[in-house]
């Protein structure tokens, strides 16, 4: 072990320094970072996947391509496996001899389960089936192996399509997603159908005993996903024999390694905006259900068992991230990583052994590996070594208070050339949710590329206002049943604040967001058009109304979000709506939304462009982009949009124009000259 660290360390920090230089949009969108990870049993190796995007211009479209990778115990990377149809769900099997992942290959139809030697060599196919499999679970002794899969259509349904008949009825022809069996000491294992009447999320075998861990729901809708799911346990003939007590969202599980204790991360009620809380089952009390942190003022994100008595849980806390170790019999926690140190995305440990893995990144670099050990925390993996030779922009959490005395919490991104006195525009980026939060850690994406826009002299706020998650229960309702108010107002408050410290030019700020982010930038560009100068929304909301008829999560929105319906006051969801508020629009709109949107229908993108083209009082820009969702997934297209995103900036806050930038962006001059 020690010579895998200090192996790999080596490898990774002790290369020549490089000359500054700033951060490009296209390095932005093409940063690669470690997705998964998974632990030996010996602790000795580590696998885990990294994402390779697409290079624009060179690559044909896709979403990126991913590799498979083993640290060994000389510390080491050793590419085992890339494709570019992706790499899941990566485990050990029990014996930690081979290694096993979900993947679509050369030759396969569906993805399929995949297995590998620890020592290399040719991954081989263990099992295909007639769809794609989801989920997999492997028994302690290796024999056995649980996974998640629809079943096929019938032959008839594409002969029936090559005819013409191909109609779609909304909601109602989705096959569940079933538990199989497999009994891996076959030569050629079969399937074992174990369920038929319910749908299944995720599967495990429950440590000595014959039993499975399945989270299951009526239906497989998002909403029935989300807002009514339940663990339950089945023996391995698929008879369900207990189902524990929850309500509202479901996290992640996992048994004790003896299968005594389940940990779940759950919510405190019906209500609670997002997982967060801590419980414990106890299958020695009935199962009985304790909350274990009740007075934890933070978000439990991840949780893993190191022996039978002791957990390892990650929170998070306003902007920071701890992890610690809580024992069963006092219920007491101690700190392993301290808020500061890293933001950890989740942890992972082997039963009966000490050290935790550990995904995290910092505000200088992506998510890359780390591990804790009694020599403390060591970072394993370097993903890329390039960003040593950019200029980073100094960024710090920031409190100030609402004006009705709510203290919040924001991450300020300075200027790259910031100066005492000198004021600068201001780039404000909302997250969505608004059930999430930023930590100050890496806040580069396509649709914030913090560091590009900090090197063009640009100041970048990330707020949490009111609602968001990481402090508490509490704090995470406050902005229900108040759609766009006291939680947008924050963000005029955050913005004020950031002019009364000298730093912000007030007549140059600019607002941008996903999603309810998105709902924010309509909001701004509309009933608060006064404080903004320029907004670009992504797939964001405009017409409460017509979002809910629209939208495939209308029972969470219930729930956790408006705590009414439309119906209930019609007038109420209308007036907040950025679309009742156009006429006062004055402040220039980038729209940007993916096609394929489910989750916020881009027809709420095209009601409010159509009512500000018509109003014509502002410039109004509507882009879409085929084959994207709720928000972009492959480089191309997440390249577009940065692009786009600083060119509106620029525009109105820098240069201060009234006019549209023209709608092309110049694509094809950097094209191949071989294609051109």
């Amino acid at each position: 072990m020690g010579r895998l660290l200090i192996g790999c360390i080596a490898a990774a920090f002790c290369s020549l320094p490089l000359m500054a230089r700033e951060m490009t949009l296209a390095e932005t969108v093409t940063v690669k970072s470690v997705s998964s990870a998974a632990l030996s049993p010996t602790q000795e190796t580590v696998a885990f996947t990294r994402n390779l995007p697409r290079t624009p211009y060179q690559d044909k479209d896709g979403s990126d391509r991913s590799a498979l990778l083993v640290l060994n115990a000389q510390g080491e990377e050793v590419t085992f496996v890339q494709n570019d149809a992706g790499i899941a769900q990566v485990t050990y099997a029990p014996q930690g001899d081979r290694i096993y992942f979900l993947s679509k290959r050369d030759g396969d139809d569906y993805r399929s389960l995949y297995t590998i030697s620890v020592s290399g060599g040719e991954a081989q196919k263990l099992f295909e089936f007639e769809t794609s499999i989801r989920d997999y679970a492997i028994s302690a002794n290796g024999e056995q192996l649980a996974f998640l899969a629809q079943e096929a259509n019938p032959a008839t349904t594409k002969k029936l399509a090559d005819k013409g008949f191909k109609a779609e009825v909304y909601e109602e022809q989705e096959k569940f997603t079933n538990v199989y069996l497999l009994d891996l000491t076959q030569d050629e294992p079969s399937a074992k159908r174990l369920t038929n009447d319910r749908e299944v999320f995720s599967v495990a075998f429950r440590p000595d005993h014959e039993q499975l861990l399945v989270r299951t729901a009526p239906t497989g809708l998002v909403d029935d996903n989300y807002m009514s799911s339940s663990y339950e346990l089945m023996s391995l003939n698929g008879e369900f024999v207990h189902t524990y007590d929850s309500t509202g969202k479901l996290g992640y599980a996992e048994f004790s390694p003896n299968g005594r204790y389940l940990a779940v991360i759950g919510t405190a009620d019906y209500n609670d905006p997002a997982t967060g809380r801590l419980y414990v089952y106890d299958s020695q009390a009935e199962h009985e259900r304790r909350e274990v942190l009740p007075d934890y003022q933070g978000q439990v994100k991840d949780i893993a068992w190191r022996t039978n008595e002791e957990l390892i849980w990650l929170g998070h806390i306003g902007t920071e991230s701890e992890v610690r170790a809580l024992t069963m019999q006092w219920l007491e926690s101690r700190q392993l990583v301290e808020p500061g140190q890293l933001i950890v995305i989740d942890i992972a440990t082997s039963a009966g052994k000490s050290d935790i893995l550990l995904r995290a990144h910092t505000p200088s670099h992506p998510t890359e590996l780390y591990r804790h050990s009694g020599r403390g925390l060591q970072r394993l993996t370097d993903s890329n070594p390039w960003l040593e030779g950019i200029t980073q922009p100094e960024q710090q959490t920031i409190t100030y208070k609402a004006s009705d005395g709510t203290e919040l919490e924001g991450i300020l991104v300075y200027p790259l050339d910031y100066q005492q006195g000198q004021r600068y525009p201001l780039i404000m980026v909302v997250h969505g949710g608004p059930e999430a939060h930023y930590s100050n850690g890496w806040l580069d994406r396509y649709a914030s590329p913090a560091k590009h826009a900090a090197s063009k002299g640009y100041a970048l706020f990330f707020p949490n206002y009111r609602g968001s998650t990481g402090r508490g229960v509490e704090f995470s309702k406050l902005g229900q049943d108040d759609y766009a108010g006291k939680e947008f107002d924050d963000l005029v408050d955050g913005k004020n604040h950031l002019v009364s410290m000298g730093l912000v030019d007030e007549t140059k700020v600019g607002i941008t967001g996903g999603s309810y982010g998105g709902y924010a930038s309509a909001w701004a560009a509309t009933a608060l058009t006064d404080h903004f100068a320029a907004s670009v929304m992504s797939v964001g909301i405009s017409n409460n109304l017509s979002k809910f008829g629209t939208t495939d999560i209308p029972k969470e929105m219930h729930a956790v979000h408006a705590r009414s319906y439309p119906w209930d006051k019609w007038q109420w969801y209308l007036e907040r709506s950025p679309i009742y508020h156009a006429e006062k629009g004055r402040t220039p709109l980038l729209i940007m939304h993916g096609k394929e949107d489910t989750r916020v229908h881009p027809s709420q993108s095209m009601e409010l462009y159509r009512y500000l083209k018509t109003h014509g009082n502002v410039p109004v820009r509507l882009v879409l982009y085929p084959g994207e969702g709720h928000g972009n997934r492959k480089a191309a297209a997440q390249l577009d949009f940065s692009m786009r995103l600083m060119r509106w900036m620029d525009q109105f806050l820098v240069e201060q124009a009234t006019t549209l930038p023209p709608y092309e962006l110049g694509h094809a001059d950097n094209l191949p000259a071989s294609e051109d």
